[in-house]
């Protein structure tokens, strides 16, 4: 339980002990976001060359210490250990239903591969926690998961948004209009719980938890954790793991933010698949935020200076955030969306399905 005595006990969840398997880790830049605020021209330089290249980046000294992160951990395993199963139900986000990831994504519920489905439960809290209930066990924390919300926005995710703009050299504050707290838009925490699968159902996936895919909001700030799961595939094709280092931020680029850029920015293909051996057999717990841009930003380049701006629609035909949003979230691992195989990507299976007249792909 937590020892302090002006918040609510909570039950403390240990998750396993960091891998001991030399795996084949992604070489990402690491970025002091201290640093990043008194020397911003040398930190965006360094985050737009990882943003237009792969993708993928750490962020540290964020402004949460470690026992702030541990106590949020705890919190994001209420969901699915001290919430009855009945009243589970009554908070189901339906997202193939509902286009909104809102509320409790079930196991079972993305078709992986081989009739297998994942093995991941999520609980998904919107920005403004108050715009829907919640199961009587998390009501105690939301205060909490409001100041969590609050402190990604201002102080994370909106320091590297600017650092972004000026990496394209726009006006720093370009981004951050897109982004107005006030609006109603679907930006969330997610806390999810892997659970182990059989040794039938991993050969069934060859081991993949959750397709190589890309997030289409504007960037994803998700809070590293011990046990090894998730992958990046790299510019040559090839599968990397992401290692764990205490108290940072993994931050990954989505396809909003890929579109708005005219493609400088770059969508991380990502997955998640099965622990190392010695990570086998247990939980893996995660706590991530999902920024979006406004629901009726346009998803068109605000770059004018690119010789090579990428468009993914034709401007008059371009979706809002709202729309690409909903159509991704009702498409994603439902098995009543067609699916066409694709080429080769290196070490990957593609396959492909057609959203607003862009290919979205999905690694295997």
């Amino acid at each position: 339980m937590n020892g302090n005595p002006t918040l609510p006990p909570v039950p403390h969840y240990t998750p396993a002990g960091p891998t001991k398997e030399p795996l084949d880790y992604a070489d990402l830049p690491i970025i002091d976001l201290e640093q990043a605020r008194t020397n911003p021209t040398a930190a965006a330089a360094q985050i737009c060359n990882a943003m237009s290249t792969q993708g993928f980046l750490y962020i540290v000294n964020h402004g949460y210490t470690s026992s702030q992160i541990e106590r949020i951990f705890d919190i994001g395993n209420v969901p699915f250990e001290q919430v009855p199963a009945e009243e589970k139900k009554q908070f189901d986000a339906k997202p193939h239903v509902t286009g909104s990831f809102q509320g409790y994504k079930f196991r079972q519920y993305f078709h992986i591969q081989g009739g297998v489905g994942d093995q991941v439960e999520m609980y998904n809290i919107n920005r403004d926690v108050t715009r829907r209930s919640h199961p009587e066990a998390i009501r105690p924390y939301i205060p909490e998961i409001d100041a969590f919300v609050r402190h990604n926005h201002f102080n994370v995710a909106n320091t590297i948004l600017r650092l972004l703009a000026l990496g394209l050299e726009l006006p720093e504050e370009t981004f951050l209009e897109m982004h107005d707290f006030s609006k109603v838009s679907e930006p969330f925490v997610r806390f999810m719980k892997y659970y182990p699968r059989t040794e039938e159902e991993e050969a069934k996936t060859n081991g993949v938890w959750l397709k190589g895919h890309t997030d289409f909001g504007s960037i994803t700030l998700l809070y590293s954790q011990p046990v090894s799961g998730l992958q990046m595939l790299g510019q040559d094709g090839k599968w990397r793991w992401v290692k764990h280092i205490e108290n940072a931020i993994i931050v990954n680029a989505g396809d909003s933010l890929e579109f708005i850029s005219g493609g400088f920015y770059k969508a991380t293909i990502h997955r998640t698949v099965q622990p190392p051996p010695d990570q086998r057999n247990v939980t893996r717990l995660g706590v991530a935020y999902f920024n979006h841009f406004d629901d009726d930003v346009k998803l068109v380049p605000v770059v004018s200076q690119q010789a090579d701006i990428k468009r993914g629609f034709e401007d008059d035909k371009a979706l809002t955030v709202k729309e690409w949003r909903m159509r991704r979230t009702l498409g994603y691992g439902n098995t009543k969306t067609e699916l066409k195989e694709g080429a080769m990507h290196g070490e990957s299976k593609v396959q492909e399905e057609v959203i607003g007249g862009v290919v979205v792909k999905h690694y295997n």
